[in-house]
């Protein structure tokens, strides 16, 4: 009798072992669904997957007793996290405001916020374009296609506005009598991130009809794969369109459409990822469900093992 209530106390606590290691991980699961739904972007999930890695990266060196390399990961992970923070103000706000208004369930669902079309952004920057060009002002766009371009590629990283894109906005920026119209306007997606950028020189021999604006749009292209530059012409209002330090000139408003159309149609940087995630959670909750649907034949095993040993 005692060697059976020894046996049951037993497969007792590995059980409720095996339960607080999945109801941890279920956890930890749920957390990093939560902060994905709130983010809802590509581009900022690579830095979430980072944390992450760097995460499982310090529990591992722990679990394998590797003292000063869990040292330096758990600095990095603290390090990240504070930075992270610094950049995504915003959802954390939104994140803090839920949690203190009680609203937990919609902390799983995405944003409801509606995500600018790629056309309808391209529509203001060639209308824009077109208007400047028109009335023969010079101007030079920098449109991201990929992952952010670092600031040290550029000689000056100018203001910082972090504003939707508008015609209305960037022809106000490029008229002579505002203070940043002779520097560059940086666009990621659908903001308008800085103003009065300045660009690196391209050292490329070009035509001396080519003033400092294309020279500066071959410069940033050639230094930076994942952009583009639309350069409008002060002097003749002609619209370049430069892409790894080749200009593609002249061109007409449709044409730049066409081009941009074509460059951006194709791009997810800003899909939302909130089908994915959903996905996600389904198979979540079936292994969940699975690991659960498993603990009773496990016990039954064991008691089996050991009443065979007896």
């Amino acid at each position: 009798m005692g060697s059976i209530l020894k046996q049951w106390l037993t497969n007792l606590g590995w059980t409720q072992s095996l339960l607080l290691t999945i109801v941890d991980i279920a956890l930890v699961l749920v957390l990093t669904y939560m902060v994905l739904v709130i983010i809802g972007e590509r581009r900022t999930l690579w830095m979430v997957r980072g944390l992450v890695i760097l995460m499982l990266a310090s529990a591992l060196s722990h679990s394998l007793g590797l003292g000063l390399l869990h040292f330096v990961l758990e600095k990095l992970v603290i390090g990240a996290a504070v930075a992270m923070a610094f950049m995504l103000q915003g959802e954390f706000r939104r994140l803090l405001e839920q949690l203190g208004r009680g609203e937990i369930l919609q902390l799983f669902q995405p944003a409801r916020e509606s995500i600018p079309k790629p056309d309808s952004v391209i529509d203001e920057i060639v209308d824009a374009v077109k208007e400047l060009s028109q009335n023969r002002t010079g101007a030079l766009l920098i449109l991201e296609t990929g992952v952010p371009i670092d600031e040290r590629d550029f000689s000056v990283p100018g203001v910082k506005l972090n504003a939707e894109v508008s015609k209305e906005l960037i022809q106000t920026i490029f008229q002579t009598s505002t203070l940043l119209h002779d520097g560059a306007v940086l666009i990621r997606a659908s903001r308008i991130v800085a103003a009065g950028v300045i660009l690196p020189i391209s050292e490329k021999s070009a035509s001396r009809q080519l003033g400092t604006r294309h020279r500066a749009a071959m410069g940033i292209t050639e230094r930076v794969e994942n952009c583009i530059c639309v350069v409008v012409s002060e002097e003749t209002g002609s619209i370049s369109l430069a892409e790894r330090g080749i200009l593609n000139r002249p061109l007409t408003s449709s044409k730049l459409r066409e081009l941009l159309i074509a460059k951006f149609s194709q791009s997810t940087d800003r899909e939302p990822v909130a089908p994915q995630l959903r996905s996600l959670g389904r198979q979540i909750r079936e292994q969940i469900k699975g690991l659960f649907s498993l603990l009773p034949s496990a016990s039954r095993r064991k008691n089996d093992s050991k009443a065979k040993r007896s």
